[in-house]
């Protein structure tokens, strides 16, 4: 059995997790923080092996005192599993994806993916999916991409069932579902929670009506007040079910050079400024590309802006792109949001004082 290293846990991995799931969960004394690793870590110059890379992160930010990691997907690793694998070497944390485009993946596959990952890392996991971009999607598959916001309730819809081992079929106009033997993964519990990136009206609807929550990229302060939380509270109202999970990805380090932190992180995210529905809420926010989101500077600086997300709505945090950093900006923002999560105060920095 899989057993921690020297100063992660000192335990058998999987009970230990076990144990710590529901403390992990939810950071009652502060607000919850997680750290987002995509497709820069990925593609690193040298790396011999993306899971040891991943794991290695991964006890780096356990090791400052973080509790959340997610995992982007793209055309290269598996995000579910690379996530499950994550979560079984790190008990110290929860895992997630954020997001898995459900196009063309099916609801059979990615619940047994989802199913897969849960039993691994001890019931600390959580599927984030999204609709993807269609002008990215359909031509990398070669297959019509489906009417959206129908695609998104009717896979939902499939989706559910599934990962609660329910072998029941579904039909639908954009796809169906039909198992074939018994779809329950021993281990997978609690019920995976399922998180869309929903921006748009119609699809916060289906989020609040048919998902756990969602988790949104890029999306600033103004459109979660005014927009995100508002629809998605109330759609899960209107159909009985707890109040939403709102995961805001936000794009943040701490850095002694904000101006060269913002030249490197836009280019990540120039490729947002051509999709319309992150056009729309970029404009919302009276702002003109997706790195003007970017919040860089010091502890006060970081804390200050992430904060402002916990003040429109989000009960959770993911802070985007600090694999684009060094060891040290990783660190110093991984640990404004440890105390962030244990609801303390950064230190202030050591004052300059000017020769008289």
């Amino acid at each position: 059995m899989l057993r921690a290293e020297g100063g992660r846990g000192g335990e058998d991995d999987v009970s230990h997790g076990k144990r710590i799931t529901k403390e992990l969960m939810m950071d009652t004394a502060g607000m919850r923080v997680g750290v987002f690793l995509g497709g820069t870590f990925a593609q690193e110059p040298g790396m011999t092996n993306l899971v040891d890379r991943a794991v290695e992160f991964t006890h780096e930010v356990a090791d400052a005192g973080v509790r959340t990691v997610w995992f982007g997907q793209a055309a290269d690793y598996d995000a579910p599993q690379l996530a499950g694998l994550v979560g079984r070497a790190e008990p110290r944390v929860c895992v997630g994806t954020s997001v898995v485009p459900m196009y063309p993946r099916h609801p059979l596959l990615l619940a047994a993916a989802a199913k897969t990952a849960q039993a691994a890392a001890a019931g600390r996991f959580r599927l984030g999916v999204g609709l993807g971009a269609r002008t990215v999607l359909e031509p990398q598959f070669g297959l019509p991409y489906p009417p959206q916001i129908q695609h998104l309730r009717e896979y939902l819809t499939a989706l559910r069932p599934l990962l609660d081992g329910d072998d029941a079929a579904f039909v639908g106009e954009t796809l169906t579902s039909r198992p074939v033997g018994s779809t329950a993964v021993a281990g997978a519990s609690p019920a995976v929670p399922v998180l869309v990136a929903a921006m748009g009206p119609q699809a916060l609807a289906a989020a609040g009506e048919l998902a756990e929550g969602t988790i949104p990229f890029l999306a600033g302060p103004r459109t979660l007040a005014e927009q995100i939380v508002p629809a998605i509270t109330e759609a899960a109202a209107a159909a009985g079910r707890p109040a939403p999970q709102i995961v805001a990805g936000v794009p943040a380090v701490v850095t002694d050079d904000a101006a060269a932190a913002r030249d490197r992180v836009s280019a990540a995210l120039d490729f947002y400024d051509s999709i319309p529905s992150y056009q729309k809420v970029i404009a919302n926010e009276g702002l003109s590309s997706a790195a003007d989101l970017l919040i860089a500077g010091d502890e006060g600086t970081v804390t200050a802006g992430l904060r402002r997300y916990f003040d429109a709505g989000a009960t959770e945090v993911m802070i985007t792109h600090t694999d684009l950093f060094d060891a040290q900006d990783r660190a110093r923002t991984w640990t404004v949001a440890r105390l962030l999560r244990l609801g303390t105060e950064p230190a202030a920095p050591p004052l300059r004082l000017l020769p008289p």
